[in-house]
């Protein structure tokens, strides 16, 4: 499973942001999702979850209300839509993907490479 994240940039507070990660090597329907961030100096999070049957999802209580996980199965890629940024959700964003029907796996076992976002005050 390859994993290719984009859409990150320099944004303003309040602003909004979708990020895509689009997948090759395996379908989504064979596969439950993960955005993670990782902000300097801190250690990696999951920021919210998918299942493969899009049924199911999971986020951390620092964006509920303000990001949603989304995903598009004839594009095989999954979104994250950022509304009202925070100079605190400043973090390189990875997507993740691993098999079974879950929001909360132990282990995810492909990552794309990250994309930065940077949310100024």
């Amino acid at each position: 499973v390859q994993l290719q994240a984009s859409g990150g940039g320099v944004v303003r507070a309040g602003d909004s942001r979708r990020l895509s990660c689009v997948v090759s090597g395996r379908t989504l329907n064979d596969l439950s999702m993960g955005w993670f961030r990782q902000a300097p100096g801190k250690e990696r999070e999951m920021v919210a979850a998918i299942s493969l049957s899009g049924g199911g999802t999971w986020y951390t209580d620092s964006i509920k209300g303000r990001f949603t996980i989304s995903r598009d199965t004839a594009k095989n890629t999954v979104y994250l839509q950022m509304n009202s940024l925070k100079p605190e959700d400043t973090a390189v964003y990875y997507c993740a993907a691993t098999f079974g029907n879950t929001v909360t796996p132990t282990v995810y076992h492909s990552w794309g490479q990250g994309t930065q976002v940077t949310v100024s005050s």
